[in-house]
């Protein structure tokens, strides 16, 4: 159905016209399980083929952005684990960064290795749940199964290096709260020893499988130009055949160190973006792997008493540590005036923080970048003209993450 007839026919709706035989409307989400979180889409259908798509967004919006304005910085931590929530680990320590790049704070190089080995673990998680949902909404549950055994194993590894799983408040500004533990350093030689092929069982099982081809290839494609016209970043603008990724276009935390591939597709559909993500797990773990064998000596934070907080054996036993830590945690000490926007290779793509200080126990003002909330203005034009079934899996190969869209 052309455009101009499908507009005519949604007049004649408007004007309480009866069409019989037409059109209906369908509501996916925001309570449905195939979306994977609370976001609604008003669909018109002929059939099971989508004519037109309209979006609802704002279920969970928590004023993260408003909330932050009123809290000290190193309370902020907590709020960004909480957006993409598949890779926690990447919004806090790229909020970290933010606040080091405003007070001017140089961290050694252990820490740029230690975060790279948290962030890249936090990407390698992200992806296998994404791509493993990407099986299950294809009728291919096996997979799943494979690849959350080992989303398990990167768990257990935020457990000890913070002591949290999903939303994991980790490290702070200025480094770690903690060096690597003596167990960590055993779950994650385990990982890099065994990760590999157990992953490639899961390549083995999905790649080349032909009825999940056949499902995904010319699902949601979306074009280069049109990606770029969105502001699409991540793997769903490098399955587009853009090559742009933040750790290489603007680096940070010592990433210009390592070399590493950057994947990308041609077609930009629900094959490539799952392709992209394989490929990018691979990559990640060669991160991994190089970060930790290359660990540095040294010190797990930078010099910085007025905004890291001291050790607790110290805060316990010190009146000036004691000080140090009240004047931190009930937000007494004053950042410097400044305006900076840092961004990171989030697991979605660029997660940017525009940051301005006015010099004040708390930011003047904070917005946070979300990929997710940026490239799902595309679902429409991405479904528009497809069957239902093709919906679900190209809102799932986009990796929509409700608590990111939202914020």
């Amino acid at each position: 159905m052309k455009d101009n007839e499908l507009s005519n026919i949604l007049n004649h709706r408007e004007s309480n016209e009866q069409i019989d035989g037409q059109l209906y409307t369908l509501n996916l989400g925001p309570t449905h399980p195939a979306t994977h979180g609370i976001f609604q889409n008003i669909l018109t259908m002929d059939g099971e083929r989508i004519l037109h798509s309209e979006q609802t967004v704002g279920y969970i919006h928590r004023a993260f952005e408003k909330i932050s304005e009123r809290r000290p910085y190193a309370q902020i931590t907590t709020l960004t684990d909480r957006l993409n929530y598949c890779s926690a680990p990447i919004n806090n320590l790229g909020w970290h960064m933010t606040v080091e790049k405003l007070i001017g704070c140089k961290v050694p190089k252990r820490v740029d290795y230690m975060r790279i080995i948290m962030m890249e673990l936090a990407r390698i998680a992200d992806h296998l749940v994404c791509n493993g949902v990407i099986g299950v909404d294809t009728g291919a549950l096996t997979g799943f199964t494979y690849v959350f055994q080992d989303r398990e194993r990167i768990y257990e590894m935020y457990e000890q290096v913070c002591g949290a799983r999903m939303t994991t408040n980790i490290g702070r500004i200025g480094g770690f709260e903690r060096d690597f533990s003596p167990k960590f350093h055993e779950l994650i030689k385990d990982f890099i020893n065994n990760f590999p092929k157990r992953f490639q069982e899961f390549c083995d099982l999905m790649e080349r499988n032909r009825i999940f081809m056949d499902r995904t290839i010319g699902a949601g494609p979306i074009s280069a130009k049109r990606a770029l016209n969105y502001s699409f970043t991540g793997p769903n603008l490098r399955a587009a055949g853009v090559d742009y990724d933040v750790r290489v276009a603007q680096p940070y935390c010592s990433y210009d160190d390592f070399d590493f591939i950057i994947p990308i597709g041609t077609a930009g559909d629900t094959y490539d973006r799952f392709m992209v993500r394989q490929q990018e797990i691979w990559e990640s773990y060669k991160l991994v792997k190089n970060a930790y064998e290359n660990l540095p000596e040294g010190d797990y934070h930078a010099d910085v008493p007025d905004f890291y907080l001291p050790a607790k054996p110290d805060v316990y036993t010190k009146m000036e540590a004691l000080i140090y830590h009240f004047k931190i945690i009930m937000g007494e000490q004053d950042i410097p005036k400044g305006e900076v926007y840092h961004c990171v290779e989030g697991g979605n793509g660029e997660l940017g923080f525009y940051l301005i200080s006015d010099g004040g126990r708390t930011p003047y003002r904070l917005h946070f970048r979300r990929p997710c909330f940026i490239y799902y203005q595309a679902y429409p034009e991405m479904i528009k003209g497809s069957m239902i079934s093709d919906a679900i899996i190209t809102m799932s190969s986009m990796n929509v993450i409700a608590g990111e869209l939202d914020a």
